[in-house]
């Protein structure tokens, strides 16, 4: 499934864009260049109101901008299990694992297996693997 708006035109707000905004951007040839966003706008973005639409990025293969979408994905989940659900619903978490198991490519069902190790195991979190990129640059299942 891939969704291939004609243009980007920006972000009304780029620290804080809508879903459709970020959708058109992760389209975009050009949406894996940050140098124009916010520094640290992965973690500005990797928030409930846009994790859906991360999550969908992520599973499309054909996505420019889909790395960043899962590295977006495993910061979600690392700021859940690090605050103890209090910054996202455990419930929310566990549905896109189950999801990414049930649907995502190989990519998916590691970060699905790496959530579920860090749930058991908090004190496997390590803040370049999970906020800084390291598991996706260097994919890899932890524990």
């Amino acid at each position: 499934m891939s969704v291939q708006p004609a243009t980007f035109r920006g972000f009304a707000n780029p620290v804080d864009p809508t879903p459709a905004e970020l959708q058109a951007w992760a389209y975009h040839p050009d949406a894996t260049l940050l140098q124009t966003l916010p520094p640290d706008w992965d973690l500005l973005v990797s928030g409930d109101r846009l994790i859906g639409t991360l999550f969908n990025i992520a599973l499309d293969s054909g996505c420019p901008a889909r790395r960043f979408a899962l590295h977006c994905l495993y910061i979600y989940a690392a700021d859940g299990v690090r605050t103890n659900f209090r910054a996202h619903p455990r419930r929310r978490l566990r549905k896109f694992v189950e999801n990414a198991e049930h649907t995502g490519d190989e990519m998916l069902v590691v970060w699905a297996h790496n959530v579920r190790v860090l749930l058991v195991r908090p004190e496997l979190f390590d803040y370049h693997d999970w906020c800084e990129g390291g598991l996706v640059r260097k994919p890899r299942r932890i524990g």
